[in-house]
């Protein structure tokens, strides 16, 4: 359309008038949109159709169509190695965004979609565009007690973050398979983010810590066991569309702020019957908010509503957030769900 545009322009008007503008920015727009081809035949039309219409107005030779001329195959030229440069930024971040997925694959795995004859559907949601990992972390771990999960957040951002999420998931899979109850589970991640933060300088060294709920989901029984330190309240669906939060009765600091005190850890029992599902989230669900600042709140969205699976459930919540706040979430959002099959479910 430019080259067209300029064609144009050059036929019916003055010869001291030019068109190459148009024909210039031809190959500066195909750069960043078009392969190295593309805008090698986008700067080569140009030169021609320039050519063409000094040689339909018999102004060939001009001095002014000369410099003309020049001044098209010139920007042509940069035009291709512009091409160059952007396609080898974009190779750089698609190479990237390669080690970031399998650094979240490393670091945070996706679960099976059933552990322990329970069904599991886990969800991370980055706030920043293109960021696959964050201070956020769940993680599932069958064991003799029963299915055993943690969800987490991770005070502050970057590496330091990242850093912590590794060592509390690394900690909550050994502990989880070894360990004789929750509480002993919460008491080795407290002992393994007290030795992280003796590596970490700065701030994140004296007030690191993270927000944690553990759960426990003995085989055959329909109880729930939780250890809340300091996190939001998992909820449980119930099949009917019943919605009942497990606040916790005794509240308790974050992981890695024994410092400030030690008390022992109380896991909490609640009924989870079967075709209940269980919801752990983190801060980034319940604090997302609309541009007036209005938070969601998971618990008057989900109240009465059914779903077909975790899946489902962690599809819809995702969706709802995003439009909520309008696809621009200011915080990291972990899901993880986990229903107990009803009696007569095909496994």
């Amino acid at each position: 359309m430019l080259i067209a545009a300029g064609a144009a322009y050059d036929s019916f008007t003055p010869a001291a008038y030019t068109a190459v503008p148009f024909f210039t920015a031809a190959p500066l727009v195909a750069a960043p949109l078009y392969s190295r081809r593309g805008t090698l035949l986008t700067g080569a039309a140009a030169i021609v159709v320039v050519l063409g219409v000094h040689l339909l107005m018999g102004i060939v030779l001009d001095v002014e169509s000369v410099t003309e001329l020049l001044t098209v195959v010139t920007v042509s030229f940069l035009a291709v190695v512009i091409n160059i440069l952007v396609r080898r930024g974009d190779e750089r971040l698609a190479s990237a965004r390669e080690i970031a997925e399998a650094a979240q694959r490393a670091v945070l795995p996706e679960p099976a979609e059933r552990i322990g004859g329970f069904e599991i559907a886990a969800r991370y949601e980055a706030a920043q565009a293109d960021a696959f990992i964050g201070g956020d972390l769940y993680a599932v771990q069958d064991s003799p007690q029963g299915v055993r999960l943690v969800v987490g957040d991770v005070r502050g951002k970057g590496m330091g973050a990242v850093s912590a999420v590794a060592v509390v998931i690394g900690a909550f899979r050994e502990a989880a398979e070894q360990e004789a109850t929750l509480e002993a589970v919460a008491q080795r991640l407290e002992r393994a983010l007290d030795r992280e933060g003796t590596r970490r300088d700065g701030l994140d060294a004296h007030e690191g810590f993270t927000t944690a709920v553990l759960a426990e989901l003995p085989h055959g029984d329909g109880v729930v066991r939780l250890l809340n330190r300091g996190h939001p309240a998992p909820l449980v669906l119930h099949a009917d569309g019943t919605l009942v939060p497990l606040s916790a009765h005794r509240p308790a600091l974050p992981l890695g702020m024994s410092d400030l005190g030690r008390w022992p850890d109380r896991a909490e029992e609640h009924p989870l019957p079967g075709g209940a599902t269980l919801l752990l989230f983190t801060d980034g669900l319940s604090e997302a908010r609309d541009a007036r600042g209005v938070f969601y709140d998971p618990e008057a969205r989900l109240a009465g509503r059914t779903f077909r699976g975790p899946g489902q459930l962690l599809r819809t919540l995702a969706e709802e957030v995003r439009r909520h706040t309008g696809g621009a979430l200011a915080d990291d959002m972990a899901l993880l769900a986990v229903r107990r099959p009803a009696r007569g479910d095909v496994l």
